[in-house]
């Protein structure tokens, strides 16, 4: 059953690339009673949970903590906030929008220049981040460094909506993610796993590379999100995957060529669950997979991932049956794939 109000509290939780620690400490919390864990230098959170036997099998399950954002690069002396990205965002969905910045959560909008001042096709161009600034009410730079400094995280506030068929809020990729894991952890799983909460995904799946390293696991599940594109003016063969259709098993995208044996493996034990599952139809984007399958002799693995729509914006969308699908299907494919499945 999926916690609703703990992904409430994850997704909630401000923590882009390289400022994960909120997010890792709601986690600790959650897991700290249930297996042995370990934070590593670069901030990875490492669990190994103990099954009723030991794994055939030496599998690793990881999600990523951080989200996409935004970083304070200068403070004008009128007291505006400049800024660049933190990941990969479309500066269309910026303007306007309201975030907060640093430790202190300070409140701010992200604005551009009046539509009245605008010269020629200026208002009908994309304005470059240059051009934009956070405006926080400060009357000057020093009014501003009284609560923001530069190098200070820009999160997006949180607009959490549910309806019962479907969930928004910012930071689904990949805080589905760790609440799947965390479900399997305060679980009672029947082989040993490792699982790694990793950070950095979003700038180069920089910590999956450390945490795969450490763990050396045979295998590895990575529990994601990817795009979906199912709306008006998107052909079907344009759209990737689909709300309401199941989880999205990935065979290629642009960092790895997934394992054709664990991909048969998912569509069958998603059939015998009698959960949905689908295809990928896109060589699109990437995950941590990229980084894991090419740890030190190679891991076999396989993405899983919750069809999502408008990701790496300030609010993104899933099915919540999705949810239960990529859950029941990862939960069963731990059991599988630890217990020695893929080695007869």
């Amino acid at each position: 059953m999926l916690d609703i109000d703990l992904l409430k509290k994850l997704c909630a939780a401000n923590g882009i690339s390289g400022d994960e620690s909120r997010v890792r400490d709601i986690i600790i919390n959650e897991i700290k009673d249930c297996a042995e864990w370990r934070v590593d230098n670069l901030g990875n959170l490492l669990v190994h949970k103990k099954g009723k036997k030991p794994a055939k099998s030496r599998l690793m399950l990881s999600a990523h903590m951080d989200e996409v954002g935004l970083m304070v690069t200068d403070i004008t002396p009128g007291g505006y906030l400049k800024y660049n990205e933190v990941g990969g965002i479309d500066r269309r969905v910026l303007i306007g929008k309201a975030v907060t910045v640093g430790e202190n959560e300070v409140h701010g909008v992200i604005g551009i220049k009046p539509i009245h001042l605008c010269k020629g096709d200026e208002s009908k161009t994309i304005p470059e981040y240059s051009d934009m600034y956070i405006d926080i009410g400060a009357d000057s730079a020093e009014q501003a460094f009284e609560v923001v400094s530069i190098g200070d995280s820009v999160s997006f506030i949180n607009d959490w909506f549910i309806n019962g068929i479907t969930v928004s809020a910012k930071a689904i990729d990949d805080r589905f993610g760790c609440l799947v894991l965390i479900s399997l952890i305060k679980s009672e799983l029947e082989y040993d796993a490792d699982f790694a909460f990793v950070v950095q995904e979003e700038v180069g799946l920089r910590g999956a590379k450390v945490a795969a390293y450490t763990l050396d696991p045979e295998f590895a599940l990575v529990i994601e999100t990817t795009t979906s594109a199912e709306i008006a003016g998107i052909d079907r063969e344009k759209q990737v995957c689909n709300l309401g259709e199941g989880a999205v098993i990935s065979v290629m995208d642009r960092r790895t060529l997934y394992d054709r044996e664990m991909i048969k493996l998912a569509f069958e034990r998603a059939e015998a669950l009698g959960v949905k599952a689908q295809y990928k139809r896109a060589v699109a984007g990437g995950n941590d997979a990229g980084a894991i399958h090419q740890s030190r002799s190679g891991v076999r693995t396989l993405a899983v991932s919750l069809a999502c729509r408008y990701l790496h914006a300030p609010s993104t969308t899933a099915s919540l049956s999705d949810c239960e699908s990529v859950l029941a299907l990862t939960k069963d494919l731990c059991e599988k794939i630890a217990g020695g499945e893929l080695t007869k």
